[in-house]
């Protein structure tokens, strides 16, 4: 009796799991396609640090004009498909882990913290070759203030994978990892302050959240999470363009912290310390407002699946 009980508690967490994990991919897709130039106004200014226009509207103004009016919206399937699969990957093994860890315990910020770094970890580990590829399609065709950057060529996601390969190596696709892998602290944070949020928002009241408490403390987590781990991201996405020369050591994880800590450098030595936020003001416009979106959407996608399925979704206590 106890291994079947046992069995049906794993499967409910399975399936609580999954939906968690398609709400959190359709929810994030939706509101990424919603706020997509914004993204690419914060990539120009995070690689293309020549780039004399600062404000986000300036940015937009100035690829519209020189790239045509669909510019903003170059590279967004791409994006689009590298983001399913990476909300998909980490929605899943977020809740996988507070199912399978918790057992109905109540969690805590601590557990949240913990439980969203191996997300993020596995989720870096499994998609970074999709975003190095996306952000390659969306800088295509870009023209560029820094006179060493060019542009690339390629006909589509699978050109891009083979060309990336035979032209660079296979170790290629997994450039920006190392950072990529420090801001498995960015969706971490995120998660914990989102998570704790609601658990004081729910204390002693019984009921679902409403539209707007969920939008807004998606955002107030999102916004912190990003603020922090702002300049690692732009080093991150220099590292996946592939055309920043990278220190060459024997070891390819000191060679990777030597590359980080020179780009970092370089960007104060020429810029300040605020070289460091450059396209901030976009990152913030663009990741806040969609992060708030998908959040909205996910808690309504999973709370409707669940009514709809006759299950009471998540405990509260978690």
């Amino acid at each position: 009796m106890e291994s079947g009980g046992d069995f049906r508690l794993v499967d409910v967490f399975s399936y609580e799991s999954l939906v968690h994990a398609v709400a959190g991919a359709v929810g994030s897709v939706t509101a990424m396609t919603v706020f997509y130039p914004l993204d690419t106004a914060r990539l120009r200014l995070q690689v293309d640090e020549n780039r004399n226009a600062r404000s986000t509207p300036a940015v937009l103004a100035e690829i519209v004009k020189e790239e045509g009016l669909l510019a903003p919206y170059r590279g967004w399937f791409p994006v689009i498909c590298s983001l399913c699969c990476s909300n998909f990957v980490y929605f899943y093994c977020f809740h996988s882990l507070k199912a399978s860890w918790l057992r109905g315990q109540r969690s805590t910020p601590g557990r949240d913290l913990v439980f969203g770094i191996a997300s993020g970890v596995v989720n870096v580990l499994v998609t970074t070759p999709l975003w190095v590829v996306n952000t390659r399609l969306k800088l295509q065709g870009a023209k560029f203030r820094n006179e060493d950057l060019h542009s690339t060529h390629y006909t589509g996601i699978l050109d891009a994978f083979e060309q990336i390969v035979r032209q660079e190596g296979v170790s290629s696709l997994w450039n920006g990892t190392v950072p990529s892998l420090l801001l498995v602290l960015n969706p971490a944070v995120q998660f914990m302050i989102y998570e704790g949020l609601k658990r004081q928002l729910w204390k002693g009241v019984h009921r679902e959240l409403s539209s707007l408490e969920v939008f807004v403390i998606g955002a107030i987590a999102k916004a912190i999470a990003t603020t922090v781990t702002y300049p690692l991201q732009t080093v991150q996405s220099i590292l996946r363009f592939g055309q920043h020369r990278q220190q060459t050591d024997r070891s390819w994880l000191l060679s990777s912290l030597r590359s980080i800590v020179y780009l970092l450098t370089n960007r104060v030595r020429k810029h300040g310390i605020m070289g460091l936020f450059k396209g901030l003001e976009a990152k913030l416009l663009q990741t806040v407002l969609t992060a708030a979106l998908m959040f909205l959407l996910y808690e309504k996608i999973a709370s409707n699946t669940f009514r709809v399925m006759g299950v009471k979704g998540p405990m509260r206590s978690r």
